[in-house]
């Protein structure tokens, strides 16, 4: 029988399984999409017990799929949505309270409170993270502060808190195994990216006892086996990783110097810097790329908060469209933007500004702004964001000669041409875009023993299409001022 490895890509917007063999190929897959709820202003939660239904139902479909086939699942490898967090029983395994997403803002005067108390240094030093609600530290401080049962189990000794990883580990092995990766636990705020351990006086500082998180292990390690109830027979848990950090692994991003961006719900670019911590001059964040074999990576990276995030709006919240599909179509009817841009600052904005308090609007609109400038407005300012993000990371030294993409909004042929325009650098494509759910196979791999090093995954990325720039510098100069100018009024008001 040929043996695959099961990759599960748990992201905000859906949760994704799919079954990788040794080359690389995609042999059986399954999608279940998910929402979330807006209870508050500023307030974004998910359903922890949706999350692990729709995790079990795209498993055992693609599991179905390996019976029919004959195929032999090896391991599983986890990528998940990052920072959001969820509390629950270490005794009963019941969900305490929501999950808090990684775009929630509620904890955004906490951190400001944090920060006039002159404390981002050191949990920039500490973490390379900015203080911002983006990271856990802030929403576990709510969910004890705000949560009664939460509180309660944490006073009782009883309380399990985490990310998304570490959640499914614990219901995957039948709670038998409270754990998380040090990609993960680099987006918490709480993890000192130096000691590559939980830090006691940020634990302090966030009023966050240290028996509530899971042990932290390397990236490619054995973290235990699924409970045979689950699945039907004992399939062990092989790797973690944050699917920024997957998504860079699958797109052979594993030197110093090489650098990819991620396009799905949110936009994420990471820098390899190799073994050392780099800090930005920019407002980058520093964070740890992977652990495989005792050796730990390091990357900068540009976060943006809303990507694909900003279709889904225009989808479900104004009915401007049906499907995702149709952006492309509507862009590429334009002749230009009309000097419409959408500056997506729905839950704030990320690198490089952090600023956590403003708002989204679209400027420039006039009667004859209709859906098509919509639609174009919400790609074009993911393609805006990238192109600061890049140039932070210019300033701060990188040498940038093409940019690897990957994420569900790559498979849009105008959005990537104007991605390619707008950076005047070739922008590459991938055989597959579910670079992510590539990654983590690729570090069960490492650990089952199918690759020697990560060095040796590198050699199985490839590029199915380059796109080269053709845009003049006069007009790619003007869209950008149309763009920093509509950026500079959402930041004064």
């Amino acid at each position: 029988m040929q043996q695959v490895m099961l990759a599960l890509d748990q992201g905000t917007s859906s949760s994704r399984a799919l079954l990788f063999n040794q080359q690389g190929q995609v042999l059986a897959e399954a999608q279940q999409e998910l929402n979330c709820q807006y209870p508050h202003q500023g307030w974004v939660e998910q359903d922890a017990e949706h999350i692990w239904l729709s995790v079990l139902k795209v498993c055992r479909d693609v599991l179905k799929q390996a019976q029919q086939q004959q195929l032999q699942v090896a391991g599983i490898g986890i990528s998940n949505q990052r920072e959001t967090t969820v509390a629950w029983h270490k005794s009963t395994g019941e969900v305490l309270a929501p999950a808090i997403v990684w775009q929630d803002r509620r904890t955004a005067a906490y951190c400001a409170e944090l920060t006039a108390q002159g404390h981002a240094a050191l949990v920039r030093q500490k973490t390379g993270l900015e203080l911002d609600p983006y990271f856990s530290a802030s929403k576990i401080h709510w969910l004890l502060q705000n949560q009664q049962a939460v509180a309660e189990a944490a006073a009782a000794g009883a309380l399990c808190v985490g990310t998304i990883d570490s959640f499914l580990v614990w219901r995957l092995t039948g709670g038998t195994v409270h754990a998380t990766d040090s990609s993960n636990a680099s987006r918490t705020m709480l993890f000192n990216i130096h000691s590559l351990q939980w830090d006691q006086e940020l634990l302090s500082l966030f009023q966050v006892p240290a028996n509530c998180l899971p042990q932290v292990k390397q990236s490619a390690d054995f973290y235990g086996v699924c409970a045979e109830a689950i699945f039907g027979n004992a399939i062990p848990v092989l790797a973690l990783a944050g699917d920024q950090q997957a998504a860079a692994i699958g797109q052979g991003c594993v030197s110093a110097g090489s650098l990819k961006s991620t396009y799905g719900t949110g936009c994420f670019a990471l820098l390899n810097t190799g073994e050392q911590p780099l800090y930005s001059s920019n407002n980058l964040l520093t964070t740890v790329a992977c652990t495989v074999q005792g050796q730990t990576l390091y990357a900068l990276e540009g976060a943006i908060f809303v990507a694909g995030a900003a279709v889904k709006w225009l989808r479900d919240q104004l009915g401007v469209i049906q499907c995702a599909s149709e952006t492309e179509t509507l862009a590429a009817g334009l002749l230009d933007n009309g000097g419409v841009y959408l500056v997506p600052a729905f839950t704030g904005l990320a690198a490089p500004h952090w600023r956590a308090d403003v708002r989204a609007a679209v400027l420039g609109m006039t009667f004859g702004t209709g859906k098509a400038q919509l639609a174009r407005a919400a790609l074009e300012a993911v393609v805006y964001q990238t192109v600061d993000l890049l140039a932070a990371m210019q300033a701060d030294g990188a040498r940038i000669t093409a940019l690897k993409v990957d994420g569900g909004m790559v498979v849009n042929n105008w959005f990537c041409q104007y991605l390619a325009d707008l950076l005047n650098l070739p922008v590459l494509r991938p055989a597959t875009t579910e670079s992510s759910a590539y990654g983590v196979a690729l570090l069960a791999g490492i650990s089952y023993g199918w690759y020697p090093d990560l060095a040796a995954t590198a050699q199985r990325s490839d590029t199915a299409q380059r796109f080269e720039p053709r845009m003049d510098d006069a007009e790619r100069a003007a869209l950008l001022k149309g763009w920093h100018q509509a950026v500079a009024q959402v930041l004064a008001c």
